[in-house]
């Protein structure tokens, strides 16, 4: 694509959410090149160290390591490194009709500052304080709007996507996890970490969501987790109507509410799914559990997830020790899914996407599913990532043993009162 973004394309561009380390938005202008997609900007510590040129993107490990993936290896723009590793490495293990890498689309110092002063207000206020858009770089990524079908000849059907986070599928059964942390082995570290998230008030109420239910392969527990995210959905389970978003956290903390209340999200169903009140919830809930049954693709993540043999208890020995097999480590287990819908009119055999029956609808919807945030980690941060699962686990085992103590306190106190 010939085309530089400048400072007068900014005002196309309109926010649609972040993440820790990037920023996406969405297309407003006519721009055929641009519509239907959406952008992502890397975000840039406040307080962080300046940028500096280097020779390579990647560490002297991290060259290692992906030793057999040259493109990876010979880069020195780090963004080109992570959307090279999305496509040689990602899109193999999970399937290239599943993952989009996109292009890189070079962009202005003005552009990417005054995207910066746009959006600015549309930010939670906590992303705000950590960070802000990287204006050093000189390129963006430009990929699909995955929360949109693309725009084709026939008339335009209202799209209705959501965006899971699905989290890791199993539990580890690493040798190298600690007798301290045997508890990994019969809790899930989602589990863990929504307590400690409580104690810490980055979420304001416990999530019931259990990653196993969702990549159990059962209707039943599949739907169990789709109703337990949508009860809590924090920035775990995100609702997107032709393309903006009307439910779901927006990922800035405990602050973060939904972008509507359960009634009007009710309402903003009637465009998509058929129904009385209080049905259509119930039956896009039914749509997207179905959904993910029938696609298959959440096999495909945790045959990746599993990849990881060595748990974060084993992975760190690995990383200091240099070992050439650290691949595994980095593999993804905090990805996201974006499944959109939208309604297939007289059945139209002629559609190319997969295709779905509600039966509480009578509808017949067309579907396409996609992987977003496939980033490529950075071993430095091993040991971020081991530091905060020993917090998370400690955390969750005093939780334990207090509740137990005064489980324990409260059965002496009865047996005295008895007495």
């Amino acid at each position: 694509m010939e085309v530089v973004l400048e400072k007068k394309d900014a005002a196309d561009w309109v926010y649609r959410g972040e993440g820790a380390a990037n920023l996406v938005l969405g297309y407003s202008g006519s721009a055929p090149a641009f519509i239907g997609k959406v952008m992502r900007l890397q975000k840039a510590p406040i307080n962080g160290s300046k940028f500096m040129n280097s020779p390579t993107a990647l560490t002297v490990h991290e060259r290692l390591l992906w030793k057999d993936t040259e493109d990876i290896v010979a880069t020195s723009n780090k963004e080109l490194a992570c959307q090279l590793f999305v496509k040689h490495i990602m899109s193999p293990l999970l399937g290239s009709t599943h993952v989009d890498s996109g292009m890189r689309v070079p962009a202005s110092k003005e552009f990417l500052e005054s995207v910066e002063k746009n959006v600015i207000c549309q930010r939670p206020a906590s992303r705000v304080d950590a960070a802000k858009v990287d204006t050093q770089c000189d390129s963006v990524l430009l990929m699909s709007d995955h929360s949109l079908f693309p725009r084709g000849t026939h008339e335009v059907e209202p799209c209705i996507s959501v965006e899971i986070k699905p989290k890791c599928g199993f539990l580890p059964s690493s040798k190298f996890i600690d007798e301290g942390n045997a508890i990994k082995r019969s809790i899930t570290r989602f589990r863990m970490h929504q307590a400690l998230k409580l104690h810490q008030g980055e979420v304001s109420e416990y999530s019931e969501y259990n990653p196993l239910d969702l990549f159990s392969g059962s209707k039943d527990r599949i739907h169990k987790a789709i109703r337990d995210l949508f009860s809590t959905p924090q920035n775990n389970f995100r609702v997107f109507l032709n393309g903006s978003q009307i439910f779901g956290g927006l990922g800035g903390g405990a602050d973060s509410t939904d972008f509507v209340t359960r009634g009007k999200f009710e309402d903003a169903l009637k465009c998509v799914i058929q129904g009385g009140d209080g049905l259509r919830t119930m039956s896009f809930l039914l749509l997207v559990a179905e959904t993910v049954h029938k696609s298959g693709v959440l096999d495909q993540l945790l045959e990746v997830q599993k990849l990881d043999n060595l748990d974060i208890d084993g992975a760190i020995h690995a990383y200091y020790d240099i070992i050439s097999e650290p691949c595994r480590l980095l593999l993804q287990k905090d990805c996201s899914l974006m499944i959109s819908f939208r309604p297939r009119k007289d059945g139209n055999p002629g559609s190319p996407y997969n295709n779905l029956y509600l039966d509480s609808t009578n509808q017949f919807f067309d579907y396409k599913v996609n992987f977003i945030d496939l980033d490529l980690k950075q071993l430095k941060k091993m040991e971020e990532y081991y530091e905060l699962d020993k917090k998370i686990v400690s955390y969750y085992n005093q939780m334990v043993e207090t509740e137990e103590r005064q489980k324990k306190n409260t059965s002496t106190m009865a047996l005295k009162t008895a007495n």
